[in-house]
């Protein structure tokens, strides 16, 4: 057989370079069995397609066959539940078609014990459970890991993976804010111990947060973390006082990288406005949030504080 693959993020954002897990395992599956398989074409003839999007706002391509086999949350006319089947899933990834890779990238929990309007995690995995361990992803040729967990800290399967890479050899990513609230001495231990490849990443999205941050923070330094190793995700809602009120408190700590994000889901009908994307893609993203208040920002600029 003749398989054709299509990543709609790597088609349409030419510059996108984080591989697509679900082809990867779609592609080993397939070439174990003997097929060909290639990054699909439009101008070729395929006796299969698999088109997976990830962002409900990447166009969908036109050109793609009737009969293509869609996936990922970024189709809003597919169930969020939709799963690999089971032999596809336990398939290790094929790292080749994505060469510039250089780092495994997989999953050791998935689901969630939150239930946040933003996320859809809970609506397509379900409750926190063990998945993988982590001998199971890393790859031989590389030393870097990539995790992709959504809510780690929230079962102590995922703590104790974590504990078990301490002095494995692997520096790891875990891409996806970790919640501070379930985090206490004996986590804040195994985070410093643990060979990061860049930052130590957590989420803020709400004020409700703040607290469990900082001291989180202070603990990683006694630790021994440097605060600039720290990496801290803002959801931008249209609530932007509140989100300026997060960004205040914790800028104190001068090393802290803060990182913007407006809230963005269209399948609820959810998109940013101007002040939202004033706020993460400027006033954010170039640091000027260290130097004035939102409210200072917008009065310099002329600029509404609520869009």
């Amino acid at each position: 057989m003749r398989i054709g693959l299509h990543d709609a993020e790597k088609s349409h954002f030419k510059s996108k370079s984080f591989p697509n897990l679900a082809l990867m395992k779609i592609s080993a599956w397939h070439k174990n069995f003997g097929d060909d398989v290639e990054w699909w074409n439009p101008l070729y003839k395929y006796d299969r397609v698999y088109s997976s999007k990830i962002f409900d706002f990447t166009p969908v391509d036109p050109y793609l066959p009737e009969d293509t086999i869609r996936g990922g949350t970024g189709y809003r006319d597919i169930p969020l539940n939709q799963d690999l089947p089971s032999e596809i899933d336990n398939m290790f990834p094929d790292y080749s078609i994505y060469p510039e890779c250089d780092y495994a990238v997989g999953y050791l929990t998935r689901g969630c014990i939150r239930n946040c309007r933003w996320c859809v995690v809970p609506k397509k995995e379900g409750q926190i459970r063990p998945y993988r361990y982590w001998q199971d992803i890393v790859r031989k040729d590389t030393n870097k890991l990539v995790l992709m967990d959504n809510n780690i800290l929230a079962c102590k399967y995922g703590i104790s993976q974590l504990e078990s890479l301490i002095g494995s050899g692997y520096r790891i990513d875990l891409n996806q804010g970790m919640d501070a609230r379930l985090v206490d001495s004996r986590v804040a231990e195994i985070l410093s111990k643990l060979d990061w490849l860049r930052y130590i990443r957590f989420s803020c999205d709400q004020k409700s947060q703040v607290d469990p941050i900082r001291q989180v923070v202070d603990m990683l330094i006694q630790y021994g973390v440097r605060p600039y190793r720290i990496f801290i995700y803002i959801l931008v809602t249209l609530d932007l006082k509140d989100a300026s009120e997060r960004v205040e408190a914790l800028k104190d700590y001068p090393g802290i990288n803060l990182y913007a994000q407006a809230e963005r889901n269209e399948r609820q009908g959810i998109v940013p406005n101007k002040a939202q994307l004033e706020f993460a893609q400027r006033y954010i993203y170039s640091g000027i949030y260290r130097k004035e208040t939102w409210k200072e920002y917008c009065g310099k600029r002329g600029f509404s504080q609520e869009g």
